[in-house]
């Protein structure tokens, strides 16, 4: 016998609650296999119900990601600028990393949502206090974004190949047919390029280096 479907107790569906079944179902079924009806069938109302609270899926999509970005820790105060920067960015891909479903709406929506904005004037705030010029604070805010948002993408992706028993066959695979006559460094670096593609001490790497250019920047005479 099918159990019948749990409904929604008449006048308790929420935008809140509707927020919250949508992240559930986009990190069970992937954003690839999200949809206004699946978030109906989950809440047991009727798709037309979700209107009400969000005009399409892009509505929705961006009260997610809205949802999440709420997440990133504010910009610690009291220490050095540089600490400042690194803490942002590290909250924002740990919260990617805990969320992989935060990656895609970023890149899929970039511009959208006040949460994403609240960040952002985190971190430009940061950068003007720390004597950038306007160009220059929107310049590396852009170049940090990309690089978090980047590199945490990719890490994602490599951990899901990882977990892929045919994908991660064809990769090795594919490593181990290469010709060392052909692509020596390559070959003769295989070990060491596995160890880099994501992890704390990979993403610190990266951005310890686009600090030190940015510190250089600052004390460079103008």
């Amino acid at each position: 016998m099918t159990p019948a479907k749990t409904r929604t107790p008449r006048n308790t569906l929420s935008a809140e609650l509707i927020v919250r079944t949508a992240l559930d179902l986009m990190e069970t079924k992937g954003l690839d296999a999200f949809s206004l009806r699946g978030v109906a069938a989950a809440l047991g109302v009727g798709p037309m119900a979700l209107y009400t609270y969000f005009r399409n899926k892009d509505d929705l999509y961006d009260a997610v990601r809205d949802h999440l970005m709420a997440l990133v820790p504010d910009v610690p105060a009291d220490v050095p600028w540089p600490d400042q920067v690194r803490a942002v960015c590290r909250g924002l891909r740990t919260l990617m990393l805990e969320h992989p479903c935060l990656a895609q709406l970023l890149s899929g929506r970039p511009l959208s949502g006040h949460e994403t904005a609240r960040t952002a004037e985190g971190l430009l705030g940061v950068l003007r206090s720390a004597g950038f010029d306007k160009e220059t604070a929107a310049r590396t805010h852009t170049t940090l974004f990309t690089y978090v948002l980047g590199s945490t993408s990719w890490e994602i992706q490599m951990a899901a190949e990882r977990r892929d028993p045919d994908a991660w066959r064809r990769l090795r695979t594919t490593m181990e047919s290469l010709s060392s006559a052909e692509f020596p460094t390559v070959v003769g670096l295989a070990p060491e390029l596995a160890r880099t593609t994501g992890g704390d001490e990979q993403f610190d790497y990266g951005l310890d280096l686009l600090l030190a250019g940015l510190e250089a920047k600052v004390r460079r005479p103008a």
